[in-house]
């Protein structure tokens, strides 16, 4: 079996516990990572929107995490991505992220994947996604001993499906209900490797597999998720932190992030801070030209049910 690490616990969503020892009740706008950044030990940081933008690097928020490096603190990239940690490194260098910007990286493909070959939606699944782009997905994962044998069926045959996104990323979720009623009426479970709802691909926005789990759950289907804001893939980073040799609790670790219902959702139900990127997502609704709109933020975070402990505009 794969170690708690790799693989965590299959945990339905939890609503946010967490409180904010180092933040007050209120979010406080900062101009600077470093302004905080000494408080904390390690940053657990996602990438899209944050460090680049599915196109290329934000070189601000490369050298922000350069320097908190060369200050000793430990970055832990934290990402909702399908992919496994060697796509992403790949990925990261096309992208212009240098290799000495991070320490090490944790994906809900991962978390996901070891899940998958230990069982989660059986042996014969039906698979949702751009298979050039998510094939790595199905490649063996090594901590995970005696895998099952995994197929790839017609969903009419499918024990399980496993979704890594939809196959046309502009295309509104609702195309696929007639094959969720389906899988709905057969009973069988829908393993979301990447709990995202959208992502901003430069400037076009796309859909993503949590749309469609999101979908499928409403309709009655059964979805397990292992990307922020669920457990196992903190359960992953903090491992990932571990093998760096270092021994750094929840209470020195600073969460970065520009999704409120992903990232600072999951920081906030680990009781880790966060920092919000106002300029990522929502980016209209705080009126983010280089920092937010303070106005605008806190009627964003109170309608979001939101409370990062620090926001920002953008990651510098």
């Amino acid at each position: 079996m794969a170690s708690r690490g790799e693989l965590g616990h299959i945990w339905p969503h939890r609503r946010p516990t967490g409180s904010h020892e180092k933040g007050s009740d209120h979010t406080r706008i900062i101009q600077t990572l470093a302004e905080v950044s000494d408080q904390y030990r390690a940053l657990f940081v996602d990438l899209w929107g944050c460090v680049h933008n599915g196109v290329t690097a934000f070189p601000d928020a490369v050298a922000a995490l350069k320097a908190y490096r060369a200050r000793g603190g430990k970055v832990v990239l934290v990402t909702n991505s399908p992919k496994p940690r060697a796509g992403v490194v790949t990925q990261l260098t096309q992208f212009g992220v240098p290799d000495d910007a991070y320490d090490t990286i944790a994906t809900s493909g991962d978390s996901a994947r070891s899940a998958m070959l230990t069982g989660a939606v059986g042996n014969k699944v039906y698979f949702m996604g751009d298979w050039q782009r998510d094939a790595g997905f199905f490649e063996p994962l090594h901590v995970i001993h005696d895998p099952v044998e995994i197929t790839r069926v017609p969903l009419s045959e499918a024990e399980g499906i496993v979704c890594c996104g939809p196959t046309d990323p502009m295309a509104h979720p609702d195309v696929n209900r007639a094959d969720f009623l389906l899988a709905k009426q057969k009973g069988i479970k829908l393993l979301c490797a990447n709990p995202d709802i959208v992502v901003d691909r430069g400037e076009t926005r796309e859909w993503c597999a949590g749309a469609l789990a999101r979908l499928y759950t409403e309709m009655g289907g059964e979805s397990l998720y292992f990307g922020k804001p669920h457990p196992p893939i903190y359960d992953l980073a903090r491992r990932r932190l571990a093998e760096l040799g270092t021994d750094i609790s929840d209470g020195d670790i600073l969460a970065i992030g520009d999704g409120p219902h992903t990232d600072i959702a999951g920081a906030m139900g680990e009781a880790i801070d966060s920092l919000f990127i106002t300029g990522g997502l929502a980016a209209s609704e705080t009126k983010t030209a280089q920092q937010p709109d303070p106005t605008a933020l806190a009627a964003y975070l109170t309608q979001e049910q939101s409370a990062p402990t620090y926001s920002i505009g953008f990651l510098l």
